[in-house]
């Protein structure tokens, strides 16, 4: 072969890159490592240090396996964008192909996002499995499916949220040409597909980084999983640059959700994620990036970020109908109805004025970006899974509040999202699983076992998250038919009466601020667009609430959509477009 060529490139890249024909770029920053060499198909090839950087240029195609021997170890490159086999193994020069070329985009207001875990979606747990049921979801009315992370991870099973490798696609769900074919089919379905990244941490086995470069971490601040990471860095912040940027150039995604960016701290932090959404935005092609943010703060929205997930709308949703008060859930059960209302008036609850209970006030106002600027959920893989046992709303709620809420859902002027199985009324849980061996599966069973015991649940009712059985008990569908069909057809009632009649609406523009009314245990709100305005009526009674007989505060007669009878029943929903 060849001899590795020295030129050094103006801007350090980190990873296994395509130059020019038959060349690829090697590079990896480590400071503090003495002495670092590519091993390339067998071979070691020497590499320029500049700067912290070792870098090379070397004759290469697809298919070769590398690494980098740091100090006389032979460790994955950490921007790998496939592994030859696990975490801990070598990296693999990939196949570069081009994602679907006709693909233009959808626009952010005609979104509704569908959540999956490729791995319990399906029997199969793959790609090729999760595109045979895309007809199913756009005959729906679902317009984005929303994938938890693909990052790969120790192990075959994981929700994915421990990955270490933060660009190879986990290969237990298939080939990348399979995760290319799945984007590409939903594409031509008018599907968006969105990818849920983590960047705020890595997963506890595999992740070398931490041995060999210590300077990508910060020491002095700490989060749930260890050392933060150092966005001060104008490195570190490269590195995830190019990994969120890859998957969507590699394989055509439309957009990101952005795991935990609260952990993403300090003015590092900030210029992070300032710089993503400018670089992402520069692509030639909508990109629709939304956060997880539990500030509940409006300036990632302020300065480009289309959405955050809104968990206010969720809570108040699983108080009013549970009547559960423990943990997050305290300041939210004393009047979730009239949290529901300050929802409908503000988008969201908390922004920063003081709230019930003992937990300080958190977030700021909000009420002045648009409906679409918030992600509402009655359930998500988060607030299912992390219960003990993954129990859903659908099997903790009362029977006859779920086609309303759900109803509900999808029909606000807010961008809904489901959890796969919510469409046809799931009951079956969603569990933490993990595949962990040895010393790190005890202490994750352990710590499990610790975590929900001081919330008073018995240690034998908790399930073993490294038990194989989990995950095909996750898989969503197949437990009632007649109810699944059930649920569909109203999914579908509600879809395309957002499509026809209420998206419209949304792309003209709100005109005043939405006036929302209150008697007892029902709710009339009013969103006035230019194009027309946007009516409901809610009956919800919270959990142990005596059932009222009494008409909406603002009746609604000949609505778009009605259930159940407001002078009659403890739920009831009505939707009516005016134009």
């Amino acid at each position: 072969m060849p001899q590795t060529q020295t030129a050094t490139p103006a801007h350090p890249r980190w990873g296994a890159i395509p130059t020019r024909a038959g060349l690829w770029h090697f590079g990896i920053w480590a400071p503090t490592v003495s002495d670092i060499a590519l091993h390339l198909d067998g071979r070691t090839h020497p590499m320029t240090r500049v700067d912290g950087w070792a870098l090379a240029e070397c004759p290469a195609e697809p298919g070769m396996d590398y690494g980098f021997v740091l100090d006389g170890t032979l460790r994955p490159d950490p921007a790998t964008r496939l592994q030859a086999g696990d975490v801990h193994g070598p990296s693999r020069l990939p196949d570069l192909m081009t994602p679907h070329p006709a693909w233009s985009g959808r626009p952010w207001d005609e979104a509704v996002i569908y959540e999956l875990h490729v791995g319990s979606f399906t029997r199969d747990g793959t790609y090729a499995a999760a595109a045979r049921d895309l007809p199913r979801l756009a005959k729906l009315g679902i317009t984005a499916i929303e994938l938890m992370p693909l990052s790969q991870f120790e192990g075959n099973r994981g929700w994915g949220y421990d990955g270490v490798l933060i660009r190879a696609p986990h290969p237990a769900y298939g080939p990348p040409e399979d995760l290319r074919r799945l984007i590409a089919a939903a594409h031509d379905h008018g599907i968006m597909v969105l990818l849920d990244l983590v960047m705020n941490h890595f997963g506890p086995s595999g992740n070398y980084l931490h041995g060999y470069c210590p300077e990508f971490f910060d020491e002095a601040r700490h989060t749930p999983w260890g050392a933060a990471i150092d966005f001060h860095k104008p490195q570190v912040r490269r590195f995830f640059l190019d990994s969120a940027q890859g998957w969507l150039s590699d394989y055509g995604f439309d957009g990101l959700r952005l795991d935990a960016v609260h952990q993403i701290a300090g003015m590092g932090g900030r210029q992070f994620l300032r710089e993503l959404a400018e670089q992402l935005r520069g692509l030639d092609r909508p990109v629709h990036l939304v956060t997880e943010d539990e500030r509940n703060l409006p300036d990632l929205r302020e300065a480009g970020y289309d959405a955050e997930w809104n968990d206010d709308w969720h809570h108040a949703i699983h108080c009013a109908l549970t009547g559960e008060s423990q943990g997050y859930y305290e300041p939210f059960a004393a009047d979730p109805l009239g949290d529901l209302a300050h929802a409908m008036r503000h988008g969201q609850i908390d922004e920063g004025q003081p709230r019930p209970g003992s937990r300080p006030p958190r977030g700021a106002p909000a009420r002045h970006l648009p409906p679409t600027a918030f992600v509402n959920s009655n359930q998500t893989h988060d607030q299912i899974g992390n219960r003990a046992l993954g129990d859903r709303l659908s099997t903790l709620a009362p029977a006859e509040a779920l086609p309303v809420i759900h109803a509900l859902l999808l029909c606000l002027p807010q961008i809904p999202m489901l959890f796969m199985g919510e469409e046809t009324g799931s009951t079956a849980p969603f569990q933490f699983f993990c595949d962990f061996t040895g010393d790190l599966a005890r202490a994750t069973r352990e710590g499990r076992e610790r975590e929900l015991s001081e919330i008073g649940i018995p240690k034998d009712d908790i399930p073993d998250p490294n038990d194989p059985d989990i995950l095909a008990q996750c898989y969503p569908f197949g437990q009632d038919p007649a109810r699944e069909d059930r649920f569909a057809t109203l999914t579908e009632q509600a879809l395309r009466l957002r499509r026809d009649r209420i998206v419209p609406l949304l792309k003209s523009g709100l005109v005043a601020a939405p006036e929302v009314t209150r008697d007892g245990h029902a709710l009339s709100a009013a969103w006035r667009f230019d194009a027309g305005t946007l009516r409901i009526g809610l009956r919800l009674t919270p959990k142990g609430a005596t059932a009222e007989a009494a008409p909406f505060p603002q009746p609604l007669p000949e609505a778009d959509l009605t259930l159940g009878d407001p002078e009659r029943d403890a739920y009831a929903l009505a939707v009516r477009i005016d134009t």
